[in-house]
């Protein structure tokens, strides 16, 4: 399934005025107990490792250092809060799945996406990240499980879409939009990205900003 114009169209100015202001660090978490406290809305970002998430962020933002980019799996270490203008508060997760460091810690941040997409009040979307190259793999599912059971609503985004050829990505987006279609919380618009060609991200903000309007924080 692909987006369709009466989607997003009304939404590309608003959405990219939302992230042309200001987006600064806010707070970082390590375990629940040092949340920070619930406040304004918050969209969160989860992904596996190495999919790209950070760079989405950056090229969210239209900042290139905003959230901590890699080449190696598992920088991001714990749950990264930024506040978007004064609008809502944009959430930069662990990588789950794999990552080049302890056995343990990958344990402990596991714990600590689960246990944050179970809990949180405010949260009022996560945008789930796949790579299109390898499309929705089992590690991926068990984050969907926790966000149905949690009835946290939740997007998929396909990252480096442009690494694909045309015929490819379709089938990449019709695979993805047969395996969530039975799912209670996924919200069933999928949006190929692109981080380095930008693709896809006007789409993304406008994505964004109608989720805000809807919950009256347009």
């Amino acid at each position: 399934m692909t987006d369709t114009v009466p989607e997003t169209d009304p939404f590309l100015e608003i959405g990219r005025k939302l992230f042309a202001g200001e987006a600064d660090f806010k707070w970082a978490a390590n375990s629940l107990q040092n949340l920070p406290p619930m406040g304004p809305i918050e969209i969160a970002f989860a992904g596996r490792s190495n999919v790209g998430k950070s760079s989405l962020v950056n090229a969210l933002t239209g900042r290139n250092t905003l959230a901590r980019t890699s080449h190696t799996p598992g920088r991001t270490q714990q749950l990264n809060f930024f506040d978007i203008g004064g609008r809502f508060q944009l959430v930069d997760m662990p990588g789950y799945g794999y990552a080049a460091v302890e056995k343990e810690k990958v344990q402990a941040w596991t714990k600590l996406i689960h246990d944050y997409l179970r809990g949180r009040a405010s949260l009022a979307r996560v945008y789930v990240l796949i790579d299109a190259r390898h499309g929705i793999k089992p590690v991926d599912e068990n984050v969907l499980e926790t966000l149905d059971k949690a009835a946290v609503s939740y997007q998929i985004v396909l990252t480096k879409a442009d690494e694909l050829k045309k015929g490819e990505i379709e089938k990449c987006l019709a695979d993805t939009a047969q395996k969530i279609a039975k799912r209670a919380a996924a919200y069933p618009v999928i949006v190929p990205t692109s981080s380095r060609t930008t693709a896809g991200i006007s789409e993304l903000r406008a994505h964004i900003a109608r989720l805000l309007d809807e919950r009256g924080q347009g």
